[in-house]
């Protein structure tokens, strides 16, 4: 994200560090609330692994990863500390108990886009820092919504699918999980070395539809 704003830092200081604190803000509040919602459904269903391993708590220091924050703020790819679960340990059964509790997450990231939305939709902000704040807690926060609810390993859309399909394909979709990484790594490679992005093609029509809902205008 930061390196296509590099040439900012020179022309318009002022501007890149307005983005470089929105951003912090941003994933700040976006990861620790996504972890922390992860653990608190596991919680709730029963298993305490999470709480045992403090997770259960909003300071970002439990949650954020640092190579993965500072990738993220720098390319635009990272990711933050797993929670640990045990789905077992939940009463609603491993399979119901896991799908929840890895929606949870991308579920917390979208009411987040959908309360910063409010002020920019009702016309309550509309320059400065404020606003600039508040796109990128909509546009961040949507984005990794969408990216962790797509079904492959290690994202939450996997546990999710797991979760809700019937056993025998569930069996048999537990078998691409080797492979979800790789997947992952060659389509993120694609984006950055040809003009053409998969992940873009996925995301962008749900980046569309939600800022516009949220906010009113296409983000």
């Amino acid at each position: 994200m930061l390196l296509r704003d590099l040439d900012l830092l020179s022309r318009d200081p002022a501007a890149f560090f307005s983005i470089l604190a929105a951003l912090v803000i941003t994933l700040l509040i976006g990861f620790t609330l996504h972890e922390f919602s992860h653990g608190v459904v596991a919680y709730r269903l029963g298993d305490r692994t999470a709480q045992r391993a403090g997770r259960l708590t909003l300071n970002p220091l439990a949650h954020l990863d640092p190579m993965g924050t500072l990738l993220l703020l720098l390319a635009g790819f990272g990711w933050a500390k797993p929670v640990p679960i045990n789905p077992y340990a939940m009463r609603i059964g491993p399979k119901l108990g896991m799908a929840l509790t890895a929606a949870a997450g991308p579920v917390t990231n979208l009411v987040i886009a959908g309360l910063a939305g409010l002020p920019l939709k009702m016309g309550l902000v509309t320059s400065g820092a404020p606003e600039l704040l508040l796109v990128y807690m909509v546009v961040i926060n949507i984005i990794l919504a969408v990216f962790n609810l797509i079904p492959l390993a290690p994202l939450d859309g996997f546990k999710v699918a797991l979760g809700l399909l019937p056993q025998r394909a569930a069996a048999s979709f537990a078998r691409l999980e080797p492979w979800g990484p790789g997947i992952l790594l060659v389509v993120l490679l694609i984006g950055f070395v040809t003009p053409y992005s998969p992940l873009s093609a996925v995301l962008d029509p749900f980046l569309s539809f939600f800022s516009r809902a949220f906010t009113g205008a296409e983000l």
